[in-house]
């Protein structure tokens, strides 16, 4: 996404957090609209890193017959 491409929307916040968000904002001389695009970014990144790249998985299938009754031990 350029970062010149915006969409407006609404939402409702916890006040105490908006309230911390604005006083960061204003605390780090930046606007809230960053802080909002930071946090949104982060959210996603985080949420891709979750899960397993495939390659990783693959790898851990095809060792499962040789590894799986250590697996199973680590598991308890």
């Amino acid at each position: 996404m350029r970062s010149q491409d915006r969409e407006k929307f609404a939402t409702q916040v916890n006040s105490e957090i908006l309230s911390a968000i604005r006083n960061l904002a204003k605390s780090e001389g930046r606007q809230l609209q960053a802080l909002v695009d930071e946090a949104f970014a982060d959210l996603l990144e985080k949420r891709k890193q979750a899960h397993p790249r495939t390659n990783v998985m693959a790898i851990y299938q095809a060792s499962h017959s040789q590894f799986a009754p250590l697996y199973k031990k680590l598991a308890e």
